[in-house]
């Protein structure tokens, strides 16, 4: 339940804060006054989009927070302990929001940030609101069959309808996604085969490449590479007159530093002009002049070369693209398989969404029937004397089961049934979607009902009669009942009035002598007299009483 909402500078409220009992609220105020910001108010801490007309005229900022009870829903608690937002006290609950003039908002549960997405989906489960114009909703038939749910308790089976629909949905999608796939897959297939073919014809092996090229160089320049070797030969040869200094340094009997270090630098540059005509002559056995071998390595190279053209890589990197190619035609041979094993989950998930819509379908038109007559039977408790209700169900497989369903009423015994919009009147809509509302919220797991001049139009007996349904309502659902009916704010268990003076709104919740006060209002306007406040107080002492 809703136990107080505080106001921080919020449209025309400037600091405000209010405090709810468990029972039958009404909320009473001239129009204009603003009652609807309490509902804005609320509309922001669950969830609604947030703009800078929130935010006061002059203030930086708007603050709204609400503290809720949830003694009687442990499955948010648990909720909350498992998103590590749960309070100091499991059954307390703080909802925060904060809107800026640079239009930021920030959320917070229990003093943690959160998105608006979460305080939307919190706010399903914390509150439910009906405006005055509910009855336009309720010809919408998802919100119909809803509002059957609702009462026969089928949340859970609901659910579990919705996520098997999805299930097998999603299932079915990926097959259709597949099989496109698929067939635009097979003519890769066959380019990738084909391709494949060419590149293991070819046959090139990691670095061949690399080799074959430095093969066919030396064997395209064997003829000028032979020459050359032959003149660094020749001039590597020619070195007696080295070999004789070297000599003739032997001869010089003195340990000088600097004739020490030339004899051995002269006997290493000798050693190593030997090691390399030695290399030299090992290399010119490797050249050869071989015009069949280089058009051999002429061939290999072309076609290296283009068939890394065809596949658009260097030609280094042709031995690579095997391995591509072939790991990219598996995955495709891979998809297959994944067909086929989708294609027998299909079956499993079609059966079980049917099996849960079969229960759910079973479930709904069990309690249709109890649904109606209640419905029917508040129908002419407010004023619809020949008031009936029925539920049409049509056969269609959808997210939320096997059926739909259409409200059909009777307001007048000679003519067929219709649905609600048309059949009834603007009146009659108005005072069926409350009865509707009424026998939905006696079986709703919300702790909290709020209504917007749900019962607009009504008035005199039927406005007494309806304010005597929603106080015994209050006995085990918090109702808040925004109301112009002086009947129905009579029968409030709390009475909070709404007043605006010069640009400034205040709420405050009413004793008895200024209740009697608001409700000569109500009942008079301004012209209040005597004879008003009488009538408003046998009005006030008439809410404790039996009706006759």
């Amino acid at each position: 339940m809703l136990k107080q909402l505080t106001l921080k500078n919020f449209v025309l409220v400037e600091a405000l804060d209010i405090d709810f009992n468990v029972g039958f609220t009404t909320i009473t105020g001239e129009s204009g006054a603003g009652k609807s910001i309490l509902l804005s108010a609320l509309g922001l801490l669950l969830g609604e989009r947030a703009n800078t007309e929130a935010i006061r005229p002059g203030a930086a900022k708007a603050d709204v927070s609400a503290e809720f009870d949830l003694s009687k829903l442990p499955a948010l608690q648990t909720q909350l302990a498992s998103d590590e937002l749960e309070g100091d006290e499991p059954t307390q609950c703080l909802v925060r929001r904060v809107v800026s003039n640079q239009g930021r908002s920030r959320a917070f549960v229990n003093g943690v940030p959160v998105t608006t997405q979460y305080l939307r989906h919190m706010g399903q489960q914390l509150v439910e609101v009906h405006g005055q114009n509910e009855h336009q909703s309720l010809s919408n038939r998802t919100n119909q069959l809803s509002m059957l749910d609702d009462f026969a308790g089928l949340a859970n089976k609901v659910d579990k309808v919705r996520k098997g629909w999805v299930q097998w949905q999603n299932a079915l999608q990926k097959i259709a996604e597949l099989e496109a796939a698929l067939n635009s897959a097979a003519n890769r297939k066959d380019l990738l085969t084909y391709q494949l073919d060419e590149l293991q014809t070819l046959a090139l092996a990691a670095g061949e490449f690399e080799r074959v090229d430095k093969e066919h160089k030396r064997l395209a320049n064997a003829q000028t590479t032979l020459e050359s070797l032959f003149s660094a030969s020749q001039a590597l040869e020619d070195v007696d007159p080295l070999r004789q200094a070297s000599s003739a340094l032997e001869t010089i009997q003195d340990d000088h530093d600097a004739l020490v270090s030339a004899r051995a630098n002269l006997t290493d540059a000798l050693s190593l002009i030997d090691d390399a005509v030695h290399d030299l002559r090992q290399y010119q056995e490797l050249v050869v002049i071989d015009p069949e071998a280089l058009r051999a390595m002429e061939d290999r190279l072309n076609a290296v070369l283009d068939l890394a053209r065809k596949h658009r890589v260097e030609a280094y990197a042709l031995h690579h693209q095997t391995d591509l190619l072939q790991e990219e035609l598996d995955g495709l041979e891979a998809d297959d398989s994944t067909l086929l094993s989708l294609t027998a989950e299909l079956d499993e998930l079609e059966a079980t969404y049917r099996k849960a819509a079969k229960t759910l379908s079973n479930a709904r038109r069990k309690a249709a029937p109890k649904f109606a007559a209640m419905v029917g039977h508040y129908m002419q408790l407010l004023g619809i004397g020949d008031g009936a209700f029925a539920i049409e169900f049509e056969d269609v497989e959808w997210e939320l089961g096997t059926e739909r369903v259409t409200y059909m009423v009777t307001t007048n015994p000679n003519f067929p049934a219709g649905s609600l919009t048309q059949i009834a009147s603007g009146g009659e809509q108005t005072r069926i979607a409350l009865a509707i509302q009424i026998v939905a919220a006696e079986h709703s797991a919300l702790p909290c009902l709020i209504l917007d001049e749900a019962d607009v139009g009504v008035g005199g007996t039927t406005a007494d009669t309806v304010g005597r349904i929603l106080r015994n309502l209050g006995t085990h659902t918090q109702v808040i009942c925004i109301t112009h009916a002086p009947q129905v704010a009579a029968l409030g268990n709390n009475h909070f009035r709404v007043t605006k003076q010069d640009e400034h709104t205040d709420i405050e919740n009413l004793d008895d002598a200024h209740r009697i006060d608001e409700l000569a209002r109500m009942l008079a306007g301004s012209g209040i007299t005597d004879q008003t406040r009488d009538y408003a107080a046998s009005l006030l002492k008439a809410s404790t009483e039996e009706p006759h």
